[in-house]
């Protein structure tokens, strides 16, 4: 129990800090710790993801560091690509989530570098 317990909050301090968290920690912690199945591990983590972000939120827009026109229109399109997303992720083989996952990853740490 205070394993879990433990995954979630270096995830939700993570995410608070670094606005990252869900896939990019939980994922591999889900993976590696407590040794879930991988499309198992990526359905919980976002799971886990809602109330980390609502009480991210709430702080963020106590500060006002929330920009409500912008959030809002990225929420809708968010809503649409989840719906799309969860259909296909048991439709695509683990191979090629891993591949695209890793992808990203590199992708994204490349752009944050330059």
């Amino acid at each position: 129990m205070w394993k879990k317990m433990l995954v979630g909050f270096v995830a939700g301090i993570i995410s608070g800090f670094f606005t990252a968290g869900g896939g990019l920690i939980l994922v591999p912690l889900f993976l590696y710790t407590l040794k879930m199945e991988p499309k198992q591990a990526r359905a919980t983590s976002i799971f886990c993801i809602l109330p980390m972000v609502i009480i991210t939120a709430f702080f963020y827009g106590k500060s006002e560091l929330i920009h409500w026109e912008k959030g809002i229109l990225c929420a809708i399109g968010g809503i649409l690509g989840g719906l799309i997303g969860a259909k296909l992720l048991n439709k695509i083989p683990e191979k090629y989530l891993k591949l695209s996952f890793a992808g990203f990853l590199i992708y994204a740490g490349v752009n944050m570098l330059i």
